[in-house]
């Protein structure tokens, strides 16, 4: 097999890996404890996002909280809703920046989140992450493979990482009230998280999908790990919030997410009601 195309693979499962964490470790775990993962385990995935992605759990458990604190409604750092499809789904890395550089985002959102040790030595340094990670990629395809390899990973990442907020909010059909969507297309690609109206209305949640037809592969992945006793999952069943309770099965599992309004879901942005928001919480219970 020719070197360049042995690269492209490499790139492309490091990018799967790195989205398999990324909803296995930093969402459904630290983000909404819909699993609790054995203390080594949820080392060895913090160790491994690290190198991965480079990513601070901290921060992104703060971004993702307050995306569902204000959905949709001014103070959602990644709405397409608001910001248009294309700023969501190609500048997402740089809306995510902005909103994890927030000191009052971060504590306001990551209380029940500590700096360790760890932190402080290793895991708040994503570039060394990125680095010993390209180092591991150069010693196995050379430093030309690993160029093409971090390239196809990184770009592949970043475009499948944004389209769970920029389709997943535009394009689709969802039962839930408000503007996100289900896709299975896209939950294969990213481990589940396709099923974004799904998550919404259940984001303690550690299954995303609803119905046997639903394919969510994270999730079989949660059952595998259950089996080896490497993590404990916190609800069984999906938990409902009171809005998708409300509204579930009035709006019938083929309603169109994209064509409702809020208004006409039921639901009013909390921005536009008086003293309503600089009070939101994500809902993690």
């Amino acid at each position: 097999m020719p070197h360049l195309l042995v690269a492209v693979i490499v790139g492309l499962a490091v990018c799967q890996l790195g989205l398999l964490l990324t909803t296995l470790y930093l969402h459904r775990a630290v983000s909404h404890r819909a699993v609790t993962l054995a203390p080594w385990f949820a080392f060895s995935l913090r160790a491994l996002i690290w190198l991965t992605t480079g990513i601070r759990p901290r921060e992104w458990a703060a971004v993702h909280r307050r995306h569902h604190a204000y959905t949709d409604v001014p103070g959602d750092p990644h709405s397409p809703i608001l910001d248009g499809y294309w700023k969501v789904q190609l500048f997402n890395a740089g809306l995510y920046r902005r909103a994890a550089h927030d000191a009052d985002t971060l504590q306001k959102y990551t209380r029940d989140i500590k700096v360790d040790r760890w932190d402080k030595v290793l895991f708040n340094h994503g570039v060394l992450g990125l680095a010993l990670g390209m180092v591991g990629l150069w010693a196995l395809l050379g430093w030309e493979g690993a160029l093409v390899a971090a390239g196809v990973h990184t770009v592949s990442y970043l475009l499948l990482n944004a389209a769970i907020n920029a389709i997943g909010h535009r394009f689709g059909k969802g039962p839930f009230p408000g503007y996100a969507t289900n896709n299975q297309w896209l939950a294969l690609l990213t481990w589940g998280e396709g099923f974004h109206s799904n998550h919404h209305a259940a984001p303690t949640s550690a299954r995303l999908s609803f119905h046997w037809w639903q394919l969510d592969p994270g999730w079989w992945v949660i059952r595998l790990c259950s089996g080896l006793n490497l993590l404990e999952v916190r609800h069984s069943t999906p938990h409902l919030t009171r809005a998708a309770r409300e509204a579930y099965p009035s709006n019938g599992p083929a309603a169109s997410g994209p064509s409702r309004q809020p208004e006409e879901a039921g639901i009013i942005p909390a921005a536009v009601t008086p003293g309503a928001a600089g009070d939101r919480q994500p809902e993690l219970v």
